[in-house]
């Protein structure tokens, strides 16, 4: 069986091709490389000794996604493209519903038109938004999002259940990822951001690594033990793996199911700090910063569906998260340029 992954050549996407070809199934990889590298498909066939079929083109270009659906049998859609940063969200809105729906509804429209019947979204855990208190558990209402970024999260989730309403043959996976993090163990494929990131561990990577002075930390005053936010971070090899059991479940299945995709453990961005600064044994420089527009005090889930329904559970913890990230950053300093 033959899986699409849209945008599948960025961080999450490359780390699941591996994951998907190393299950047995095909894959093509459609990326724009807006904020990925081909190289990055280079590495996972170097990592598998197996081929990608990888097209160049963007998601929303209707020609270019048909294109894909007549020359390939897909049997299952993985649509990770879209724009990703919650603070550029803010500052630019408008782009941001543009990219990321129009994506969307191009894909849906090929699909349908090709008689594809299997989509696997991945989805955020910004779609709970700020009515809801952590552990986030799928039964909970989508929320007041709090910035563009999860505003497209959760109304493309509504127009892919809307999606399977319509057609009782459509399969629906809403994975809302929590925060992925790490890197492969082979140090060969992670996570290289264009420009500044807007996540922490990259930004703690490139600080341990020296292209940056010092980290800055969003806000000291938060209503934590020690200050700071609290996240549910995931390595990405379990958050790759989990979209392999997703694309299994769909065989069987029809309608719309919702997972959340994280382990359920909250760590602070200090607690973060000195476990990347054990990790790599560079004491990362940091300052206290304002808090930045958009971010919430505390979020982390319930993953127990996900463990219930298919069979997953994260079984890579902090440390190794931090360790494979370093492996990856100190051997590509400067990501898939060197």
């Amino acid at each position: 069986m033959r899986v699409l992954l849209c945008g599948g050549a960025g961080f999450i996407g490359s780390h699941s091709a591996v994951e998907f070809l190393k299950a047995g199934y095909d894959v093509t990889v459609l990326d724009n490389f807006v904020n990925s590298s081909p190289e990055a498909i280079r590495r996972v066939e170097k990592i598998t000794g197996r081929p990608v079929t990888m097209v160049e083109g963007d998601a929303a270009d209707r020609e270019a996604v048909a294109k894909v659906f007549a020359d390939e049998d897909i049997f299952c859609v993985v649509h990770y493209a879209g724009l990703k940063a919650v603070g550029e969200s803010v500052e630019q809105p408008v782009r941001y519903y543009r990219n990321n729906l129009d994506t969307t509804l191009t894909i849906l429209e090929c699909m349908q038109n090709a008689g594809v019947k299997n989509i696997v979204f991945s989805s955020s855990a910004t779609v709970y938004g700020e009515a809801n208190e952590p552990p986030y558990s799928e039964t909970m209402p989508r929320g007041a999002c709090t910035n563009p970024y999860g505003w497209t999260k959760s109304m493309i989730e509504q127009i892919l259940e809307d999606a399977a309403k319509a057609d009782p043959e459509l399969s629906v996976i809403l994975l809302r990822y929590f925060n992925p993090v790490g890197a492969h163990e082979s140090g060969l494929i992670g996570e290289d951001p264009k420009g500044r990131p807007n996540n922490l561990m990259p930004l703690l990577a490139q600080t341990a690594v020296g292209l940056r002075e010092k980290l800055t930390v969003y806000g000291g005053d938060w209503d934590t033990p020690d200050g700071t936010c609290r996240r549910d971070y995931i390595h990405v090899t379990d958050l790759a793996e989990g979209h392999v059991a997703a694309v299994n479940y769909l065989k069987d299945h029809r309608g719309t199911e919702i997972f959340n995709i994280g382990t359920g453990t909250p760590y602070s961005v200090l607690e973060m700090i000195r476990a990347y600064s054990e990790a790599s044994g560079v004491d990362v420089p940091y300052e206290i910063g304002d808090r930045r527009a958009g971010d919430l005090q505390d979020v982390w889930s319930d993953a127990t569906k996900a463990k219930e329904l298919l069979g997953w559970e994260a079984k890579l913890g902090l440390a190794e998260m931090c360790r494979d990230s370093w492996n990856w950053q100190s051997h590509n300093p400067r990501g898939y340029e060197g």
